[in-house]
């Protein structure tokens, strides 16, 4: 077992706005509270505090969780920590994930891991308070074509719903129907070793043993992880909507959130940022049975966009107090929505998560909710020993590994060459030649400048093309080194981007079986902010 690290910056696969938010950099100060280091989380937990223990919000949340785990075999650890959340000095650090099939890419797992660690690294700093991972499913997103699938082998098996127009609604309430067949195929490529049999079964009495999409994902999570003392929960749910009554109907009447955040768009667009998230006027959705669509106001009415679903500004708001559980939060009031029904520090999520976080600070200061610390999740890229001997005896460094694949292999075709293919000081020895011609002509006649300048460029074009020549007659020569290495980058780097993007952790269980997650959890450090590379 070895590890490496990288800073972000030099992996060319993150944002600059990632890049900068972990230099600290000065202009993106005003769209965070505080930087992630362990200092800093004693400021917040009291600010967290002076806001979230008051009016019953911890026996609501400790209440709705043993509802959730009635029928989950928790663990002595989870229990105890849904326990620990009645009380005034426990808070929580939390990420969210969608209801990936299988738990879909394998930063599932680093987002869990990142937050576990950071539980435990909070505990022994502020001993005198307790700290709780949660997991809090997505189960209200509805974008079924995102997470119907997971990768193996470089193979995709892909779920298709036998009711197509089921899949308008909550993910989370989605039938199970249809899974037999992905569980047929899965099966079919892992093999039957002890491992595979273990994914096997996860799958099986996730999927096929459970009802609909919510209870399979926190099964298996449960499974993955509830011995760490993960708390899962489903924020969709009555009792907790009740609790944000006041801001989705100030949402509904003011349009708050929309204001707040293209404040903060445009302000972030002014610094030379991507906005990840435009606003909608209103940030809600309308949420039945099969159908999850945002709600349109016009001249005081309020309407359902596609469906023939009305309301006065007085019906609809008392709906909001009857039935809060049909309102549901999109992407931009989530955030505030599971900051006010949790006791929460910290929000872990991958870069195109933190950059619309970036967005709400003002939202939720207008909103008078305390904005949690940001923190990035892990990011790691796993290789084999023999992977990692294989990188060595090509002479290719943790960073070169991380080059796009022509820049790699033409760096290391010139290393490895006995010929000098770098025509660098042949093209500035021509450039200096150049240089004395311009002078002669400015000298004598004006006119020939122009002539000068076409013939540089003409040479130094040949000299480029001349290269480009000699370093495809060398790769051809050394074919056999520049396969090894584009194989080897091939299989860390699948479909020419990260690793952690694209496979499913099933890969690596059938190596690695119960050691895996351990190891990640030995190894990963949260808020060493730096991108992992561990050899197994």
């Amino acid at each position: 077992m070895s590890t490496d690290t990288i800073s972000y910056c030099d992996t060319y696969y993150f944002s600059p706005l990632i890049i900068d938010y972990l230099a600290k950099k000065a202009t993106l100060k005003p769209f965070y509270n505080r930087f992630p280091e362990i200092e800093n989380f004693g400021p917040q937990l009291e600010e967290k505090a002076e806001f979230f223990n008051i009016n019953g919000k911890r026996e609501t949340l400790v209440a709705v969780l043993k509802e959730q785990y009635e029928k989950v075999p928790a663990s002595e650890a989870t229990l105890k920590n849904i326990e620990l959340l009645g009380k005034d000095n426990t808070f929580t650090v939390t990420t969210g994930h969608q209801l990936n099939l299988f738990t879909g890419p394998l930063y599932f797992l680093y987002k869990i891991v990142t937050t576990i660690n950071l539980a435990q690294e909070l505990k022994e700093k502020y001993p005198d308070h307790d700290f709780v991972p949660v997991y809090w499913m997505a189960t209200e997103d509805h974008d079924f074509e995102e997470i119907n699938f997971f990768n193996v082998h470089g193979k995709k098996f892909q779920w298709n719903l036998p009711a197509v127009e089921e899949r308008g609604g909550a993910v989370g309430e989605l039938p199970t129907a249809g899974l037999e067949d992905v569980f047929k195929l899965f099966s079919a490529e892992i093999g039957d070793t002890a491992n595979a049999r273990q994914l096997k079964e996860w799958f099986k009495k996730a999927y096929l043993e459970h009802d609909d999409l919510a209870a399979a994902t926190r099964y298996l999570a449960n499974e993955l992880f509830g011995k760490y003392g993960l708390v899962i929960l489903d924020g969709h749910n009555r009792k907790l909507k009740k609790q944000f009554v006041p801001h989705m109907q100030q949402e509904l009447l003011e349009k708050s959130s929309c204001k707040a955040s293209v404040s903060s768009a445009e302000a972030l667009e002014k610094e030379g940022y991507s906005v990840q998230v435009n606003p909608r006027e209103i940030n809600l959705f309308y949420l039945e049975k099969g159908l999850r669509e945002r709600i349109i106001e016009k001249d005081g009415n309020y309407f359902v966009h596609d469906q023939d679903i009305t309301w006065s500004r007085q019906e609809i708001l008392e709906l909001l107090e009857r039935e809060p559980k049909k309102f549901s939060p999109n992407v931009l009031m989530r955030p505030l929505y599971q900051e006010v029904v949790l006791p929460n520090l910290c929000y872990i999520g991958g870069g195109g998560e933190l950059a619309y976080w970036f967005e709400l600070k003002e939202y939720f200061e207008q909103q008078k909710v305390p904005f949690p610390i940001l923190l990035l999740r892990n990011s790691v890229l796993i290789q084999t020993e023999k992977q990692d001997q294989k990188r060595r005896k090509l002479n290719i460094s943790i960073p070169e590994l991380f080059l796009k694949n022509h820049e790699l292999i033409n760096r290391k075709v010139r290393q490895i060459s006995n010929i000098d293919i770098d025509l660098s000081p042949q093209k500035e020895h021509l450039v200096n030649q150049f240089q004395e011609l311009y002078e002669v002509a400015e000298k004598t006649d004006k006119s020939f400048l122009g002539a000068v300048k076409a013939q540089e460029v003409k040479q130094l074009k040949g000299l480029e093309n001349l290269e480009k020549r000699l370093l495809k007659a060398q790769k051809k020569k050394l074919e056999d080194e520049v396969s090894r290495i584009a194989a080897l980058q091939n299989e860390l780097f699948p479909n020419k981007g990260l690793q952690e993007r694209h496979q499913n952790f099933s890969e690596f269980y059938l190596e690695y079986g119960e050691n895996l997650i351990p190891l990640l959890l030995k190894y990963l450090k949260p808020l060493e902010l730096k991108f992992d590379i561990l050899s197994l």
